[in-house]
């Protein structure tokens, strides 16, 4: 088991049959939720799930809602993010996320994972999302 960084291909098909809405103010409400390191996500992950998420004081199942910053191009390039995500004064271990449409079925959008195992007593755990851009953001289509 493990958790692989990635765009879920599910996912990928989703977008072109217009099953997702990024659009700030009116669209889907997207959420993050945090596993331990034995959690098994990866491309293959087409919904939320509950087995391997991260518990702990202060943190409950299925995350947080996250705030969609609108889609945007730059030559052949689509690109979209989120703001800043703050798990508040959270007690617990985890080793990465699922973003996923907690509107439309709680279908996976993207996997992240931290690289290591980040252990949290009673404070804040703040998820930063890259700048908006071409390059950078945490979801492209090229």
């Amino acid at each position: 088991m493990a958790i692989y960084q990635t765009m879920c291909t599910s996912f990928k098909a989703e977008v072109a049959q217009g099953l997702h809405n990024f659009t700030r103010t009116t669209g889907d409400v997207f959420k993050i939720a945090l596993y331990v390191a034995t959690a098994n996500l990866g491309a293959d992950t087409t919904i939320y799930t509950s087995t391997g998420e991260a518990s702990g004081t202060n943190y409950s199942a299925g995350g947080i809602a996250l705030t969609n910053i609108t889609p945007l191009s730059s030559g052949t390039t689509g690109y979209w993010s989120f703001d800043d995500a703050t798990f508040t004064n959270v007690t617990l271990s985890c080793a990465g996320a699922l973003i996923y449409n907690s509107t439309n079925g709680d279908r996976a959008v993207c996997v992240l994972s931290f690289g290591s195992t980040i252990n949290k007593a009673a404070s804040n755990l703040v998820i930063t999302f890259p700048p908006m851009g071409a390059t950078d953001s945490v979801l492209r289509i090229a």
